[in-house]
């Protein structure tokens, strides 16, 4: 394969959708408006491509931007058309977390770029009519160790009000977003004022342990039986429901999370119904 390939750039640099994917994009947006999201890299498609066939030059080129966002590192897909208002990949494509050194970080980007060739995939994007091979760019970030994360609607999926629905567990977001657990819910006006709150069952949270390994670990029964969100962390996701609208606009998906009192900004994508 020819060494000539694109550079990896600052998340907050990735604007050409064409060259980064969705999401890459998405989060640049995001980190260009100082919302909070972790810091990364955006990888292009292209580069991507060359270090799944392990051209020389293209994993050189990579492996310094592990020192820069160590101890430990997400590396998530960042597919060209993915996460738009009429085709979204949720669940598609792999996300490996807690990347621990540079080596394992090269592996994780060939198990992206190759999770968007499995049949499932592809006959996902032949469901949607997405045309054409799939392009993958990847998008590594510091990873965020949560202590409760999850997902928040701004138009409730369920009854199609314009409210925040908002599902939360312990643990990793993957918990929430893969189904393993059923997360206590919340919905808030978009007001702001607190509307409903219902415990869920969430007996089991997911752990980073090590080198790109989670476990499932059994949650005490204090936090089962206690709504993991408070008031003021509502609070605090509401505002982050403001100020993600004034940017990317009405009815949005935002994945979150928070660690030793940070909120963070995870993703950000229009709902598909």
């Amino acid at each position: 394969m020819s060494a000539h390939f694109s550079k990896p750039v600052l998340l907050k640099d990735a604007i050409e959708e064409s060259l980064f994917g969705g999401k890459c994009v998405s989060l640049g947006v995001a980190l260009r408006a100082n919302l909070p999201a972790p810091r990364g890299y955006a990888l292009p498609v292209d580069l991507v491509d060359a270090v799944a066939y392990k051209d020389e030059s293209a994993v050189a080129a990579v492996l310094p931007l592990f020192a820069e966002l160590a101890p430990a590192l997400a590396v998530r897909s960042s597919a060209v058309g993915e996460d738009s208002v009429d085709a979204s990949f949720a669940g598609q494509h792999l996300t490996v977390l807690n990347v621990m050194d540079a080596e394992s970080m090269i592996t994780a980007i060939q198990q992206v770029h190759a999770s968007a060739f499995t049949a499932e995939a592809i006959a996902y994007r032949a469901k949607l009519a997405v045309e054409g091979e799939p392009a993958i760019a990847v998008a590594i970030q510091q990873q965020i160790l949560s202590e409760v994360a999850g997902v928040m609607f701004t138009k409730n999926p369920i009854t199609n009000t314009i409210e925040r629905y908002i599902e939360a567990s312990c643990g990793l977001g993957e918990a929430v977003v893969a189904g393993m657990v059923i997360p206590d819910s919340f919905r808030i006006s978009s007001q702001g004022s607190l509307l409903e709150q219902v415990l869920g069952d969430k007996d089991v949270e997911l752990v980073a342990i090590e080198q790109g390994e989670t476990r499932e670990q059994e949650v005490d029964q204090i936090r089962q039986n206690s709504l993991c969100l408070s008031e003021d962390q509502l609070y605090r996701l509401h505002n982050l429901a403001l100020n993600c609208e004034a940017i990317y606009g009405e009815h949005i998906d935002i994945e979150w999370a928070f660690h030793d009192g940070q909120l963070y900004l995870l993703q950000c994508r229009s709902i598909t119904m």
